[in-house]
């Protein structure tokens, strides 16, 4: 009797053992980090909606002059609606634009206190497009892309604001015409090429058949080659124009004719390098009615027509190929400017603004703030 009341005892406490076992959930995994890409899209985004934010409320607190402001908000706000995860909530996050991820590690620190001042937005801007431009080059394709236009627009709007409120430029942001730093090709293992490479858009080019020897995929060909052939022809365009310009105009002109000059042979050097072959230089292009009686004008509109080969290049090159095209494409953006022709919130990308998710009411607000709809909000 007593071995069986034994057993019976060690029975019901392995029943219990077993049914508490059962009853204690198992520990959830922790989540899995997300891609580089994406903590990059979310701190860019959270660093747009902080800084729209900062722009309103001095704004509204008078303590900045309003007409220099308003752009630099409608700037952030577009380039935060482009910036909002599709098919996320990201957009409804907290009040305060604060990104839900971690942002990557090229990031800058999250300041303890938004920008008081017009001198602390400048700065502000000029950190998060230095902290954009260098996420690009590392992220993936497309969202590379996005956040290089997204940069190059802010270190844009900062020295626009700068000289508006006779601020000093904050260091990095570089003037219209600005040289391309050098970024050494990589020495081409390719036996020798023929037949000339493709100049179509690598958005929209068929993808051609890789060489066992290339040391890029077609489609970074073929952005090289687009990219060659938009430089050659504003230096075609260029040309025409320096003869009928301003005195003034002249000087500039003919600095931005040899940056022209040299982008296309670095490019040229470089699609040598990814194994593709040479893009004939064409006896001549066919100009708009109005680029000789308004060829300054027309300089601009020339300058952002290449914006969009260097954000190809952006999305589909890596390395070095890719700094050095987020080089050109700052440069490309603020010869534009200095024409007069605005290269836009997200250089190299176009965007309708009408397809892009709106932002929540409130959105980026500070505290006590009232809500003011930006004109591109709607």
């Amino acid at each position: 009797m007593r071995t069986l009341r034994y057993a019976v005892l060690a029975l019901a406490a392995l029943v219990v053992l077993s049914l508490g076992f059962a009853l204690i959930p198992a520990e959830e995994p922790a989540p899995a980090e997300p891609p580089f890409s994406e903590q990059a899209r979310a701190a860019a985004l959270g660093a747009a909606l902080d800084l729209r934010a900062a722009g309103l409320g001095l704004a509204s607190a008078g303590t900045a002059d309003s007409n220099a402001l308003d752009p630099v908000v409608t700037l952030l706000t577009i380039q935060a609606r482009a910036l909002v995860s599709p098919g996320s909530d990201s957009a409804s996050g907290p009040a305060n634009g604060s990104a839900q991820t971690s942002p990557p590690a090229s990031a800058p620190p999250a300041s303890a206190a938004a920008p008081q001042s017009t001198a602390e937005l400048i700065q502000a801007l000029a950190n998060s497009g230095t902290a954009r431009l260098k996420d690009a080059e590392t992220a993936d394709g497309g969202m590379a892309r996005l956040l290089a236009g997204t940069g190059t627009a802010q270190l844009i709007a900062a020295r626009r604001l700068a000289v508006a409120a006779g601020i000093p430029v904050p260091l990095g942001t570089a003037g219209p015409g600005a040289e391309v730093p050098g970024t050494a090709a990589a020495a081409s293992p390719c036996a020798s090429t023929t037949g000339p490479a493709t100049s179509s858009p690598a958005a929209s080019a068929p993808a051609a058949q890789e060489s066992t020897l290339a040391t890029a995929p077609p489609s970074t060909r073929q952005a090289l080659a687009a990219a060659i052939s938009a430089e050659q022809q504003a230096v075609y365009g260029y040309q025409a124009a320096l003869p009928r310009l301003a005195p003034a105009e002249a000087g500039p002109a003919s600095d931005f004719l040899g940056v022209h000059k040299g982008l296309a042979a670095a490019a040229a050097e470089r699609l040598r390098s990814a194994c593709g072959g040479s893009v004939p230089q064409q006896p001549g292009y066919v100009l708009d009615p109005g680029f000789l009686a308004a060829p300054a004008a027309a300089l601009g509109k020339l300058e952002a027509a290449t914006l969009a080969s260097y954000g190809d290049v952006v999305a589909v090159s890596q390395g070095q190929d890719r700094k050095w095209a987020l080089a050109a494409l700052q440069s490309a953006a603020g010869r534009a400017l200095q024409w007069g022709v605005d290269p836009g919130p997200v250089p190299g990308l176009t965007l309708d603004a009408g397809q892009l998710p709106a932002l929540p009411a409130g959105t980026g607000l500070p505290a006590g703030a009232s809500v003011a709809p930006s004109p591109a909000a709607s």
